[in-house]
């Protein structure tokens, strides 16, 4: 029979998929002696067989978790619900991929009328029983009975006002009975039940809980962000209760074994005493950091300084460790790989093996590389920021600068970025139902809540600016405005986050160029020492093209030439071209374009020096460079003394019902050779004067697009030699050049041996190829691929990722059929899909020579080409 529950002493690290990642560590740590309470997992496959029965606990999973249960009483010598003696659990979710805060946690379950005097008895402390029962009821209330907490709140909120006292720890075991009674009242009243008092009705409510939980919006959003598989399932951890809240010789923390902001070596965390762990997370009470623990409690400080120093060592990564201290005995609850910034992950790995504790190949692979993207993006100007009117300094959570709009509500926050408005999100605190909000925001603020509050472990997650615990705030939702002080600041009003120091700014400041650390670069030369691929850079300015060497560029795989053209001294001239109704007027116009685009071509090949370039043919059709608008083809009319009558007959002559499969590409030089002419004699004649100039030897790589048929190709590459020769003639110049096109009609890719006879190069163009594989317009396909990714018909965006089984077949084949046709055939790929880490993988496993992405991605690219190189050495 299949084994679903595991005690915590029958498991290992390596049975993450099984355990979930909390199990897995729970029963490593259990195996290595550490101090941690005893319990038993559910297996993530218990999750899935739950869906598969329809969402029913069945029988045999009841009776086996009854006899682990039993197990547990008795090596505790307590037992559930009893008057003597009373055991406690909690039940807390773990999937096999860390999801901190994205599912739910019921703490001390076992509590009814009867076992909280039982308790109250035991303990000798009646207050500390009551808050527990107060807590567990709170808990359940929300997570299985679906009562919002905020109706809780409000009746804790309640008696503290009546007994004008601050915090909860000063209510009387008397407050803490009227507010249970008021809180079974309400349950009575939302749920038309009375609180279950069989306590394995609650342990079997709360496990089904749980795994409901796996499905629950913010799980899901949080899963399609993070890209983990919704198959995983979650694990139930049952465990039996330590406490915090007995008083001032109990607490409760969490701390990091290094600094997740900025990956210091050193402890980095925070604690309550006479608290339980929700109270820390939650950001009710601010806590105290960690090294404050050292004077309250000095022998819990060594013992978990000592179990922190050897979990990192155990683990051989940064940890992130819940604990309980319950009478001034240490407990261990969790541990697992640390949440950190960009910053703080390079920081770290670099570190890491620096220590001798990771090879420069495990450095490498522990980075997710769109993580690093995060560290190229500016900061404030210094000197703006020195000038910065401060409204209050909380405590920086998440590294970082952000400016935008107030707004109170994460639904607001998501209508504000839809509109193409920056947001803060400004809440008193955050709570997992926030994830939108805190996605579509450039910041986060909190009025509550500490470093490892959820706020502070999401944001840091994501790479967002966050300030948690300003405590000078007072937000008044409602009325749509925070105060400090006497000031009042609305809704809409423009703030400033330095997420670096924890300081708000009012209004919007000016950001500068992120700085590069040492550690990165030298990160990213031991990535350029591993990986196979070249990394190449999609770019149609000298100053994209300055940008993309400074981050590791080592060529252009895509040059625009049409984006040239749309500067407004240049979009007129070319309008003159596309109205032109005879070859020499086109001509005329051609030749007032030409020297435009030769300059440019210039400064390109300058700033790129010896490194190859991929100059791209103009591809889109030509109503894109014409007015729509009936207000915008008059003005244009006037400008070019033609009547609006006329030129909107040239805009409707050119309109086409399916543009993106209509008159663009290579098709445009059959019917208007003269367009390419001109482009290849600038490039041509801007290659011949750099080296002239400059000395650089260019070697242009001239791509014609959109090719389908060879004798597209041939007809295109006769106007590109003849042009060339031409040039070349004129200069007495010898200049090598390759010709080559755009793999993007699946045509092409099954018919690539024959292409590859013309063919010098192929690069995919993954846009264009996507959207003619699977017959989805890339414009419009935003407004049903959210909806299939939901129904699971498809998993991932196309767009965004490389897919395999069909697009992906296609590339293995053009790949193969050209290698066979001529083996020297340069591949690359220039669809954004070149700086997406899954499709860079796909592009290494194919043999593909570079991939080109935009400036801002080439550094993922690098790290991304690295781990691959790695992960398939063999």
């Amino acid at each position: 029979m299949k084994k679903f529950v595991y005690d915590f002493h029958e498991g290992t690290a390596e049975m993450k998929s099984l355990l979930g990642g909390k199990g897995a560590n729970l029963a490593e740590m259990t195996r290595i002696g550490l101090p941690v309470p005893s319990g038993f997992t559910v297996t993530t496959e218990a999750c899935n067989q739950y869906y598969e029965e329809g969402a029913k606990l069945w029988d045999g999973l009841r009776e086996e978790t009854l006899q682990h249960l039993a197990a547990l009483e008795e090596r505790m010598g307590k037992k559930l619900g009893a008057i003597e003696h009373p055991l406690l659990v909690s039940v807390r979710s773990g999937s096999a991929i860390s999801m901190p805060g994205m599912m739910d946690t019921i703490l001390n379950l076992g509590l009814n009328d009867v076992s909280v005097e039982g308790l109250a008895k035991a303990t000798s402390n009646p207050r500390f029983a009551y808050d527990s029962y107060r807590r567990f009821i709170q808990m359940f209330g929300d997570v299985v009975l679906e009562i919002p907490k905020y109706k809780f709140d409000a009746i804790l909120d309640n008696k503290k006002d009546e007994k004008n006292v601050e915090e909860d720890t000063a209510l009387t075991a008397e407050d803490l009975k009227d507010i249970i009674d008021k809180y079974k009242a309400m349950v009575k009243r939302e749920c038309r039940i009375e609180f279950p008092q069989d306590v394995k009705d609650q342990l079997f409510m709360a496990i089904e809980a749980v795994f409901k939980s796996w499905n629950n919006p913010r799980a899901n959003v949080y899963r399609k962000l993070n890209d983990i598989p919704h198959s995983l399932g979650t694990a139930v951890n049952i465990q039996s209760m330590v406490f915090g809240n007995m008083g001032e010789t109990s607490g409760t923390g969490v701390a990091f074994t290094r600094d997740p902001s900025t990956g210091e070596k050193k402890l980095f965390g925070e604690f309550l005493m006479n608290a339980q762990g929700e109270d820390v997370v939650a950001g009710i009470r601010t806590p105290k950091p960690i090294v404050e623990l050292q004077n309250t409690m000095p022998k819990a400080y060594e013992k978990f300084l000592e179990v922190a120093n050897l979990l990192e060592e155990h683990y051989t990564d940064m940890q992130d460790i819940e604990f309980t201290i319950e009478n001034e005995e240490l407990y261990i609850l969790q541990t697992r790989n640390g949440k950190r910034t960009a910053l703080a992950a390079v920081n770290i790995a670099v570190d890491m093996v620096k220590e001798g504790r990771l090879t420069k190949e495990e450095a490498i692979l522990r980075i997710d590389p769109l993580q690093i993207e995060q560290l190229l993006h500016p900061a404030f100007d210094e000197k703006e920021l020195a000038k910065g009117k401060i409204i209050t300094k909380g405590l920086p959570a998440s590294s970082g600068a952000a400016t935008g709009k107030i707004y109170f509500t994460p639904e607001d926050v998501v209508n504000a970025n839809s509109r193409g408005e920056r947001a803060i999100l400004v809440r008193a605190e955050t709570s997992p139902e926030d994830i939108e909000g805190m996605v579509a925001a450039q910041g986060i603020l909190t009025a509550r809540g500490g470093m490892t509050s959820h706020a502070a472990v999401v944001a840091r997650g994501m790479g967002k600016c966050c300030i948690a615990g300003a405590g000078e705030l007072k937000i008044q939702e409602a009325k749509k405005i925070f105060m400090v002080g006497e000031t009042v600041y609305q809704e809409g009003q423009y703030i400033s986050l330095d997420g670096n120091e924890g300081t708000v700014y009012e209004g919007e400041i000016a950001t500068k160029e992120s700085q590069l650390t040492d550690n990165f670069l030298e990160l990213m030369t031991w990535a350029d020492a591993i990986r196979k691929l070249k990394i190449r850079t999609n770019a149609d300015t000298p100053r994209d093209t300055k940008q993309a060497i400074e981050f590791g560029a080592e060529g252009i795989g895509l040059c625009r030439t049409e984006h040239m053209f749309f500067e407004e001294s240049r979009i007129f001239v070319m309008r003159r071209m596309i109205l032109a109704r005879t070859e020499e007027e086109r001509r005329k116009a051609l030749n007032e374009l030409l020297p435009m685009q030769r300059e440019d071509f210039i400064e390109i090949f300058k700033t790129m020096g010896n490194r190859p370039v991929t100059v791209r043919l103009l591809d889109p059709p030509l109503h894109e460079f014409l007015p729509h608008e009936e207000e915008d083809i008059q003005e244009l009319a006037q400008k070019m003394q033609v009547s609006a009558t006329q030129l909107q007959g040239v805009v409707n002559d050119l309109k086409e019902m399916n543009p993106m499969l209509g008159h663009r590409g290579c098709r445009l030089a059959v019917t208007y050779p003269e367009i390419y002419e001109m482009q290849v004699r600038a490039i041509i004649e801007a290659a011949v004067l750099v080296k002239e100039k400059e000395g650089i030897d260019v070697v242009p790589e001239i791509m014609i697009p959109l090719v389908g048929e060879l004798k597209e190709l041939q007809y295109n590459k006769e106007i590109v030699v003849k042009t060339a020769k031409e040039v070349l003639s004129e200069k007495e110049i010898p200049l090598q050049y390759l010709i080559g096109t755009m793999i993007e009609i699946p045509r092409a890719a099954i018919t690539a041996d024959e292409i590859a006879t013309e063919a010098e190069f192929f690069s995919f163009g993954t846009n264009d190829l996507t959207q003619m594989t699977f017959g989805y317009s890339r414009d419009d396909a935003g407004k049903f691929i959210k909806e299939y990714k939901e129904k699971n018909i498809l998993e991932k965006d196309p767009f965004q990722r490389i897919d395999r089984r069909g697009v992906g077949k296609l590339m293995e084949i053009a790949s193969k059929l050209g290698k066979e046709t001529r083996p020297n055939i340069k591949l690359g790929i220039c669809g954004e899909h070149g700086g997406d880490p899954d499709s860079i993988e796909f592009c290494h496993i194919l043999g593909l020579d570079y991939v080109s992405c935009s400036p801002y991605r080439v550094p993922v690219a690098r790290l991304a080409a690295a781990q691959a190189s790695i992960r398939h050495s063999n």
